[in-house]
């Protein structure tokens, strides 16, 4: 069932957008299954989960971290992890800078932001992300990669209200790009849609998408 989910939303989804299939709580065989289709890039949102299937699946696989982060937890998937989504602090973002540099590698992130109305939501405002960049503690990290943004929109029926939380982290993408890395062409990820509102998030300039259930049907 997943690969025919696949295959209709890859044949959906513009050539320039990358599908980033949300595999948590799903067992390695289905992983593979995708994987067997032609899909390279997973999401996982525990550490724990996402080094027990990096263990025993292909090693060409992309492994996204897309759940929230904890400091302690960066250096058991700091030798693989290809991106992580939600860096919502300095204090992270300086942890995975020393995990990386212990594994010798530039790891890239995205700076995520608090678009939605629900408190519960993680993320950075405009300004933190601001005084996050231009901090010397950030001007002097040598072995993370800024290459985007990232951003949950509401849990609600609201269209208007979603594509409007969208919008704002487009334009929050087009500020910090003018703003700090102009002549970065590593910079140029936007990841917002979920497997509700994916489509929405794409007509709004998303540059790559997390969808889990629309895949592999509803969590476990």
């Amino acid at each position: 069932m997943s690969r025919e989910n696949w295959e209709k939303i890859v044949e959906i989804l513009p050539e320039e957008v990358t599908l980033v299939a949300v595999s948590k709580t799903k067992p390695v065989a289905a992983i593979q299954d995708l994987y067997d289709a032609g899909q390279r890039v997973f999401g996982e949102n525990k550490v724990q989960e996402l080094c027990e299937k990096e263990e025993v699946l292909p090693k060409d696989i992309q492994w996204h971290m897309i759940g929230h982060l904890q400091r302690n937890k960066v250096k058991y998937m700091a030798s693989f992890v290809t991106l992580i989504h939600g860096v919502d602090s300095l204090r992270l973002l300086e942890q995975i800078n020393k995990e990386a540099a212990r594994n010798n590698r530039v790891i890239d992130c995205l700076l995520q932001f608090h678009i939605a109305e629900e408190e519960s939501k993680f993320g950075l405002n405009f300004e933190e992300a601001s005084d996050l960049l231009e901090s010397d503690e950030f001007i002097q990290m040598e072995n993370v990669r800024i290459v985007g943004i990232m951003g949950m929109a509401s849990n609600t029926s609201d269209e208007e209200q979603v594509r409007d939380e969208f919008r704002t982290l487009r334009n929050y993408f087009e500020i910090l790009k003018s703003h700090y890395f102009r002549f970065n062409e590593d910079f140029k990820e936007v990841s917002m849609g979920m497997s509700g509102d994916y489509l929405l998030a794409v007509e709004e300039g998303s540059t790559m998408v997390r969808i889990g259930s629309a895949l592999f049907g509803q969590r476990n």
